[in-house]
């Protein structure tokens, strides 16, 4: 053959499967370098050729990327030569082959031809075992790049192919990242050599993943979709139906602006949820606030604004580009290193000196305390702080005293520094005040209901009870409320 390379597919794994083309090329060759001789169809490569293989590499190297890298560049280098090179490789070339894609670049660089002889992926036999459809939104995921995430990246509403699932190792990482989306117990598929005489299956509960003696590297993973739709496509689907001609008239109706109570009041009930540590409650909760997030961005999208789209690439490229420690060189000691980065990022990103300053972002429209604790957050991120708790107690006294001299018409300054001086010690404290003040008022309100029953079981009113009694009531309510 001549200079250049050529890249033949060997299928599955049974040699029945190899395409005619595919055999011809074999069959005229003289060498043929295979990626890995543990493929089935190697053995029935055409006796007249010299059998070449890469698995030396595998054993000298520590990566995956190191593999790769010098396949493709003795691959390369072969095709130079005056006869180039026939490179196998198992399946089609262009399904889960990283080398073949190095290939194609270098190659590219290097002037040299390339050709590729296409073969049966381990696709096509595996949605044939299963009775899958390979239209209906099969989803398909290398099992090293997928044990990688720290979250998968596909929808559990649709079908889901992992290869390359080689080893117990493998995978139990994948199964620990599939575990982020996925029921402990959601039933999954093993494919052991589909598309050969030796094809197995399997079903198990996905926590028993790693634990399957018979995983090697011809090992695919079936993972059927949720019972119930689960993902945010499905729940933007059903949002943009409500909004659509024939959808709901309630729906149809809202704007940005007439949506904004509603907002407001589903975060209360997300709050409400996170003080009672009502974790059932919380998960009904986030999915009304995420209802308007969805409703909000629908309306966005009917009239030409941004797009969901939009609103994630945004957000990411905030996330990625405030945290470089993470994502990027930057070094940091500590938490507070970190925060005083964050402020600096954003006043380079927002221009702050034109805008208003490091406070101009906290929304006015937060209530008192939260706005409060928001603006000394901010603010002591870039200024000298107390240098111990001490200053502040000393302030909280110096304000209260000032509040008990104050003249009538001074009461209400003077009441303001000080609960500006508790939000400061609340702070201090590691204590959020707009939490602590909602539940001191849930405990008042219990109390006070408490004392309204324990006043009607003795036939009184409480405004009729005299101070002592009142005492009385006002004490066992604690006991009982805590």
């Amino acid at each position: 053959m001549p200079k250049g390379i050529t890249i033949v597919g060997l299928g599955p794994g049974d040699p029945g499967l190899l395409t005619v083309e595919a055999w011809r090329v074999l069959q005229s060759a003289s060498e043929i370098y295979v990626r890995t001789r543990q493929h089935p169809t190697v053995e029935s490569l055409p006796a007249s050729a010299v059998i070449h293989s890469f698995d030396d590499i595998y054993e000298h190297s520590d990566t995956f990327e190191q593999v790769y890298g010098e396949i493709t560049s003795r691959v390369v280098e072969l095709g130079c030569r005056s006869q180039g090179v026939i490179y196998a490789v198992p399946g089609h070339p262009l399904v889960g082959e990283a080398s073949v894609h190095r290939i194609l670049a270098l190659a590219e660089k290097s002037g040299l031809t390339l050709r590729i002889v296409e073969g049966l992926s381990f696709v096509e036999p595996v949605c044939t075992r299963l009775k899958l459809d390979g239209l209906n939104g099969l989803q398909i995921a290398d099992a090293t790049e997928l044990a990688l995430r720290h979250y998968p990246e596909f929808s559990p509403d649709l079908p889901l192919l992992v290869a390359q699932l080689y080893n117990r190792n493998l995978a139990a990482d994948v199964k620990l990242v599939l575990m982020m989306l996925y029921p402990d117990d959601h039933e999954i598929t093993l494919v052991r050599a589909a598309g050969t005489g030796d094809e197995r299956v399997r079903t198990i509960p996905l926590y028993e993943l790693d634990r399957c003696q018979e995983i090697d590297h011809l090992t695919s993973l079936y993972v059927p979709p949720l019972s119930e739709h689960g993902s945010l496509q499905a729940f933007q689907e059903v949002v943009a139906r409500l909004r659509a001609p024939g959808g709901c008239p309630w729906d149809r109706e809202q704007t940005h602006r007439s949506l904004r109570p509603f907002l407001l009041e589903e975060t209360y009930e997300v709050l409400q949820a996170l003080d009672n540590a009502d974790l059932t409650c919380l998960n009904e909760e986030l999915g009304d606030l995420l209802l308007q997030i969805l409703l909000h961005t629908q309306i966005a999208i009917e009239q030409g604004e941004f797009k969901m789209a939009d609103v994630v690439s945004q957000i990411l490229a905030k996330l990625k580009r405030r945290h470089p420690h993470v994502f990027g060189q930057v070094q940091v000691s500590d938490a507070q290193e970190v925060l005083v980065n964050w402020e600096q990022i954003k006043s380079e990103e927002k221009n702050h000196d034109r805008v208003g300053g490091t406070t101009a972002g906290v929304p006015r429209s937060l209530p008192a305390l939260a706005r409060s604790q928001a603006l000394q957050r901010r603010a002591v991120r870039l200024v000298c702080e107390w240098p111990d708790i001490g200053g502040v107690w000393s302030d909280v006294e110096h304000k209260s005293k000032r509040l008990r001299e104050a003249a009538k018409d001074a009461q209400e300054k003077e009441l303001g520094e000080l609960l500006l001086a508790l939000v400061s010690l609340a702070r201090w404290m590691d204590v959020d005040a707009e939490c602590a003040l909602r539940e001191a008022a849930e405990r008042f309100e219990r109390r006070f209901q408490d004392m309204e029953r324990e006043c009607a079981a003795r036939g009184k009113q409480l405004a009729g009870l005299e101070p002592s009694e009142l005492d009385e009531l006002w004490g066992k309510a604690k006991k009982l409320s805590g």
